[in-house]
């Protein structure tokens, strides 16, 4: 009975809700940088590499072959190290670290604007009021006390 109330207690306080919003909002954040990727930045990428297609890069280890046709008609796999999808992988990596770094460094330059309590534009939330109020009320009591002191 215990772990059923723990389990409400976790439910109604909100935590399963700020999991699931957070899971949404980052699928279909993923989703936004995906586009974003394949189908903004990535085609003029592609211009500066003549149309070379990494994926196809490999080492050919042992090529392909076709047992004879008398036999079972098997065909032996090609073994081969694909380095080129690892170094597609590392572009697109690369690619989606630096978009996504660009698109959170927008999104802090909105946030410092809206939480600058001098910024009178910008509505501040109270809470960042408050504790900007506070802190100059700290400061001038600090500056209280060093007068007296002297």
């Amino acid at each position: 009975m215990g772990i059923l109330k723990e389990f409400k207690e976790f439910a109604i306080k909100g935590n399963m809700v700020d999991i699931a919003v957070g899971v949404i909002v980052g699928a279909a954040f993923n989703r936004v940088i995906d586009v974003l990727v394949k189908q903004v930045i990535t085609p003029p990428l592609s211009l500066m590499t003549d149309g070379i297609q990494f994926s196809d890069r490999k080492i050919v280890l042992r090529e392909a072959v076709e047992a004879d046709a008398s036999s079972t008609g098997k065909i032996v796999e090609e073994v081969a190290i694909a380095y080129g999808a690892l170094i597609e992988a590392l572009i697109d990596f690369f690619i989606i670290g630096f978009t996504i770094f660009i698109v959170v460094k927008l999104m802090n330059r909105f946030r410092a604007k809206a939480q600058d309590p001098k910024n009178k534009k910008v509505s501040t939330p109270k809470d960042i009021e408050l504790l900007s109020n506070m802190n100059d009320l700290i400061k001038e009591q600090n500056e209280l006390l060093r007068n007296n002191v002297k």
